[in-house]
């Protein structure tokens, strides 16, 4: 079945929104107009969904600390990058 050109239209502006509809970035009328795309379209809510496991395991990942050693190490590496320009 192929889609119609309204329907190609709205799924190409729906996924080029995607992104900042995950971040909540939008405003609330085209966070609603996204909304209701997925709502009605298979394919850009699995894409949705792959963005929301993403998202999620990005989330989690920056939640792990660097070892303080290393930590000591690169915020001493930076002190001296910007005094040497200062």
């Amino acid at each position: 079945m192929s889609e119609t050109p309204q329907a190609t239209k709205d799924c190409t502006e729906a996924r080029a929104a995607l992104e900042e509809y995950l971040h909540h970035e939008l405003c609330a009328e085209d966070a609603a107009d996204v909304r209701a795309h997925l709502a009605e379209c298979e394919e850009c809510s699995a894409e949705h969904h792959v963005g929301e496991m993403l998202t999620a395991a990005l989330q989690g990942a920056c939640k792990d600390r660097a070892p303080e050693e290393l930590r000591a190490k690169l915020l001493e590496s930076l002190r001296a990058a910007k005094a040497s320009h200062a």
